[in-house]
């Protein structure tokens, strides 16, 4: 992966969940095999992008830009620093801020306890330039991609790309078309 995808402490922030440009070129490095890699790993990674629905952001701005922005934000407001961040955003599981960005899209900001990268960034729920889906939905698109890849997508094929990760079969329609729609997306 190229230098724009290198994120800046103190930020915490996922760019398989949550940045559409850095999920194809991670596809893509994977399909061309720049990063020859066995099973076990891809599926380590993709374990990253956890369990849960998650916001993808698919607008202009690059990673470097939405960094610079968070970052410009806060240092403007004077709460860059780990002390004074914790007491803007709050720090139980629920407490968090929402800021914009140069395009319109909007970005949750919480507090993670940790001594160097104390600002988890990601897109906000239907917030501009993003969408909403489900982890198990984005693993199965990614691992049908890099392990399978036919034009054709059946529901075997389907099924078998999520039984190498431990997921269970797509028993309906809309679960299959919501990966089908994902992996036309994700196609470079």
């Amino acid at each position: 992966m190229n230098n724009e995808n290198q994120i800046p402490e103190p930020l915490l922030f996922n760019p398989l969940k949550h940045f559409l440009p850095f999920i194809k070129e991670f596809v893509n490095i994977k399909i061309t095999g720049q990063k020859d890699q066995g099973l076990k790993d891809l599926i380590k990674e993709i374990r990253h992008i956890g369990s849960c629905v998650m916001d993808i952001y698919t607008g202009e701005l690059s990673q470097r830009t939405v960094f610079d922005e968070v970052l410009n934000f806060l240092n403007i407001n004077n709460i860059a620093d780990k002390d004074s961040y914790k007491k803007w955003t709050g720090t139980k599981y629920n407490d968090y801020r929402i800021i914009s960005l140069s395009d319109g899209s909007k970005w949750t900001l919480k507090y993670h306890e940790n001594e160097f990268r104390y600002i988890h960034i990601f897109p906000a729920r239907a917030s501009q330039h993003t969408f909403r889906i489900k982890a198990n939905t984005l693993k199965s698109a990614v691992l049908y991609l890099v392990l399978i890849g036919k034009d054709y997508i059946s529901e075997d094929d389907l099924n078998t790309a999520r039984a190498l990760a431990g997921l269970s079969p797509i028993r309906e329609v809309a679960d299959a078309e919501a990966v089908t729609e994902m992996i036309e997306m994700l196609r470079v």
